[in-house]
C-alpha cells in the first residue's frame, strides 16, 4: 500500500515556497505506483516580486519535460495569475493559442515550457495542487463502472470528468464541476488520473496519499489473488533455462527492430509479468489498449503478445512467432497511422515497445537503456491497473482515436523532442576488451561521449567497474556495465557476450584491445613466453571476433571489429618475435573475417599504434625495461626516444588511439573494411608498403 513519505525533520529545513514544492514532488515521484516516470505535475500558487519589484500572484508548476522524482527548482515554471486566470471566461481555446498566451505570462521567458496541464492547477482556486496517475485511481478510472465504484468509495467528495485530451476543455470543466460541488476533494478523469489539493504543501501531500490509500483498500478488500486475470495458463520456464533463451532471443529481436534505426532492448522476468504473461486473460487483456495517456506515450498503444506454448512448443518455434509477430505488428502499426494521420504527421518507429512471451516474460525496446527501461516501468504500472480493474469490473481503455491523438498531439511530441540530440553512437552498444586500461579507458569515454553503451570487458574487474560506474554517473543509468574477462577462455568470453545480450539485446561494435607484451632476444624466448603471445594476442582476439561475429549475423543488422593491432605487426621490433608475430597474426585475421563479414554488413579494420606508454598497463610492468634494455637506454629515457623517433616527433596518446577507433566503428568508415591505420607518429621503418 502506499504509505506517506513525508519527513517533519526533512521538511523544518526547508524555505518556505519553491522549495517545500520540490520536495513534495520528489516525494510523489519517488513511489511509482502513485505517479509515472514523467507523468503528473504540481503546482503552488504564491506572492512574490516580478522584475520592477512589484508583489504579483504567481503560480509555479511543473516544467514540461521534466519526472517528478528528480525535480529541481529550475525545472518549475512561474506564471503570473493575473494573465491567466481570466482565462476561465472564455469559452474555446485551441492547444496552439494556449501555450501561445502562456508564454507571455511565464515570469521569465528562459524558464522551460510550463506543463501541458497548467490551466488545469490554474483554474482551481488552491494554493497547492496535484495531479498524479496512482495505479489504484486509474484501475477505478479504467473500469467500465467506474463512477459507481468511486461513488461506492468516496460518496460526494468526488468529482468525475469524463475522458477528454488534456487541455483548455478539460482545465475549464474541471474547474466548474469542482466550483458545482462544495463538497469535493478530488476530482477522477476518466481514463487519466487523479486531482488533489490542499493549503499547505504538506497538507495538499497528505490528501493525496489518503485518498490513493482509500481506493487501494477498495480494492485489495475484493482481490482473490489465485484468480487474478482468469488465473494460471502456463508455467514459468525455468530460470536458467528462461535466461538461455532470452540470451537468444533478444539479439533477434534488436535486428528486428532495429531496421531502420537500432533499438536498446531489454528484459524483465519480475514474478508481477510472470503472472500476468502466464494467465488465461492475458492475450486478450493485454490488447484493449493502453490504461491511460502516460502508458501510451512509452509503451504505444497495444504490446506484441507472442502466442508461444511453452510447454508444447520449442524455441525454434518460439523464435518463428517471435519474428513474424513484429513484422505482423509494424504492418499493424502502418495501418492504424494511415487511418488516423492528419496533415504534417510523420510516422514513429512502428516496432513495438513491449513484448509479452508466456513463460518468458517481457521485452522491452527503447532508443537507450533507460528508455527500454521506462517502457518496462509503464507496463508494470499497466498490469497493476488491469488487475485492480478486472477485479471491480471489466478493463476498458483509451480508444484507437483517442490513443492516436495523444500518440501524435504536438505538445505531446514537443516534450519528447526536449531529450538530447542523438549522436553518432547513440542508440549503439560496444563491447571493448581491455577496457579499463589505457587505451580501453580513454576509447570508452570516447564512445560514451557520442552517445554508446558500453560492455566494458576486463580481467581488471575492480577497473572496469570503477570505469563504468564513472560513466554512468557522468552520462547517465544504464550506459555502462563492467564484465570480468580472460580472453583465452572460450566459455568466459561466451559469458561477456551473454551479459551484453542480456543488459542491451546485443553488440554493434567491438573493440578488440586486450593485450599483453614480452621482450627477449630470439634465442631466449621459451615455447611459454611464445604460447603467452599467441594466447592472448592471437587466440584470445580470435574468440571475441568470433563470437562478435555470431552476435551482429543474429542480430542482421551489420557491424563493426576493431582490432588494435601494432607498430610491431607489420615492423620486425627487436627482442620480439612472439609479440610481433602475435601482432601480426592479429590484423591478417581481422582482413580475413573482413572477407567473410562483408555480406553481413560486418566491418573490420585494425588501427596500429606505437608506444603508447600513458596510463598503460603493459608500459608499467617489466616490458619497459626490457624494451630500454633492448635500445641501450634507461627506462625513464624511453618515452623521450620514442617521441625522437618519429618523422612528427610526437608521443603518441590513449585519445589518438581512441579517435581511430572511433572513426573506424563510425559511420564516416561505413564502406572501410580490411584497413590498417598506422597511428604512431611515423615511424619510416614500419610505413606500410
Amino acid at each position: 500500500m502506499v504509505t506517506s513519505l513525508w519527513d517533519h525533520s526533512t521538511a523544518s529545513q526547508l524555505a518556505p515556497g519553491l522549495e517545500e514544492l520540490v520536495y513534495r514532488s520528489n516525494l510523489l515521484g519517488a513511489d511509482r505506483r502513485v505517479c509515472n516516470w514523467g507523468g503528473g505535475n504540481t503546482s503552488m500558487k504564491t506572492i512574490t516580486r516580478d522584475f520592477r519589484g512589484r508583489e504579483v500572484q504567481v503560480m509555479w508548476v511543473k516544467g514540461s519535460g521534466s519526472d517528478l522524482a528528480t525535480m529541481k527548482i529550475s525545472q518549475f515554471t512561474g506564471l503570473k495569475l493575473e494573465d491567466v486566470t481570466p482565462l476561465l471566461e472564455r469559452a474555446e481555446m485551441s492547444d496552439e493559442e494556449m501555450v501561445a498566451y502562456l508564454s507571455h505570462c511565464m515570469l521569465d521567458s528562459k524558464q522551460p515550457r510550463p506543463s501541458i496541464e497548467t490551466l488545469l492547477h490554474a483554474f482551481l482556486p488552491f494554493r497547492h495542487v496535484d495531479h498524479t496517475h496512482p495505479d489504484a485511481i486509474i484501475s477505478i478510472c479504467c473500469a467500465d463502472n467506474g463512477q459507481n465504484i468511486a461513488e461506492e468509495i468516496y460518496g460526494k467528495r468526488f468529482v468525475w470528468v469524463p475522458y477528454i485530451r488534456p487541455g483548455f476543455q478539460l482545465s475549464k470543466m474541471i474547474a466548474e464541476a469542482v466550483q458545482n460541488n462544495p463538497e469535493a476533494e478530488l476530482v477522477l478523469m476518466e481514463k487519466h488520473g487523479l486531482v488533489t489539493w490542499g493549503e499547505t504543501s504538506e497538507e495538499c501531500y497528505r490528501n493525496t496519499v489518503r485518498i490513493i490509500q482509500e481506493a487501494e483498500r477498495y480494492i485489495q478488500a475484493r482481490t482473490q489473488e489465485r484468480s487474478l486475470f482468469g488465473g494460471t495458463k502456463h508455467n514459468p520456464v525455468a530460470p536458467e533455462e528462461r535466461k538461455r533463451i532470452l540470451a537468444e532471443l533478444l539479439p533477434l529481436v534488436r535486428g528486428a527492430v532495429g531496421q531502420s534505426k537500432p533499438m536498446i532492448v531489454t528484459s524483465d522476468d519480475s514474478p508481477e509479468i510472470l503472472r500476468f504473461v502466464n494467465s488465461h486473460a492475458a492475450a486478450e487483456l493485454s490488447q484493449i489498449g493502453a490504461a491511460c495517456p502516460d502508458h501510451l506515450v512509452h509503451t504505444k498503444r497495444v504490446p506484441l503478445f507472442v502466442d508461444w506454448q511453452p510447454a508444447a512448443e520449442d524455441r525454434e518455434m518460439l523464435k518463428q512467432k517471435l519474428l513474424a509477430g513484429i513484422a505482423d505488428y509494424a504492418e499493424q502499426y502502418r495501418q492504424y497511422f494511415a487511418r488516423n494521420k492528419q496533415e504534417g504527421d510523420s510516422m514513429a518507429e512502428a516496432a513495438p515497445r513491449v513484448i509479452l512471451i508466456p513463460g518468458i516474460g517481457m521485452i522491452n525496446t527503447g532508443k537507450s537503456w533507460q528508455m527500454a527501461k521506462v517502457s518496462e516501468q509503464l507496463y508494470h504500472r499497466a498490469v497493476a491497473v488491469m488487475a485492480g480493474s478486472t477485479v471491480l469490473g471489466n478493463f476498458v481503455s483509451l480508444n484507437e482515436q483517442e490513443s492516436y491523438l495523444v500518440e501524435y498531439w504536438p505538445l505531446e511530441l514537443y516534450k519528447l523532442s526536449l531529450a538530447p540530440a542523438e549522436a553518432e553512437f547513440s542508440r549503439k552498444v560496444a563491447l571493448v576488451t581491455g577496457g579499463a586500461g589505457g587505451i580501453g579507458s580513454e576509447t570508452c569515454r570516447r564512445f560514451a561521449a557520442e552517445g554508446a553503451h558500453l560492455v566494458i570487458a576486463d580481467l581488471n574487474q575492480e577497473g572496469a567497474e570503477k570505469l563504468a560506474a564513472e560513466i554512468n554517473e557522468q552520462f547517465g543509468e544504464g550506459r555502462a556495465i563492467a564484465v570480468k574477462v580472460d580472453v583465452t577462455d572460450e566459455s568466459g568470453v561466451q559469458a561477456a557476450f551473454t551479459q551484453a545480450a542480456l543488459t542491451y539485446g546485443g553488440v554493434d561494435i567491438v573493440v578488440n584491445n586486450a593485450g599483453l607484451a614480452t621482450s627477449s632476444p630470439f634465442a631466449d624466448t621459451t615455447l611459454q613466453e611464445w604460447q603467452l603471445n599467441l594466447d592472448v594476442l592471437g587466440t584470445g582476439y580470435f574468440l571475441v571476433a568470433r563470437e562478435a561475429f555470431k552476435q551482429m549475423k543474429a542480430q542482421g543488422t551489420g557491424g563493426a571489429l576493431v582490432f588494435v593491432g601494432s607498430k610491431n605487426s607489420i615492423y620486425a621490433g627487436r627482442n620480439s618475435a612472439a609479440y610481433s608475430a602475435a601482432k601480426a597474426l592479429e590484423v591478417h585475421l581481422a582482413r580475413c573475417i573482413a572477407v567473410d563479414g562483408g555480406a553481413d554488413g560486418i566491418r573490420v579494420n585494425a588501427v596500429l599504434p606505437d608506444a603508447v606508454l600513458q596510463g598503460s598497463a603493459i608500459w608499467n610492468s617489466n616490458w619497459r625495461n626490457e624494451r630500454a634494455a633492448a635500445y641501450g637506454i634507461e627506462p625513464d629515457q624511453l618515452e623521450e626516444y620514442y617521441r625522437q623517433r618519429t618523422t612528427l616527433q610526437v608521443n603518441v596518446l590513449p585519445r589518438d588511439i581512441a579517435e581511430g577507433i572511433l572513426f573506424f566503428a563510425s559511420s564516416k568508415a561505413a564502406k572501410t573494411t580490411g584497413c590498417m591505420l598506422t597511428i604512431d607518429g611515423g615511424v619510416p621503418a614500419a610505413f606500410p608498403r
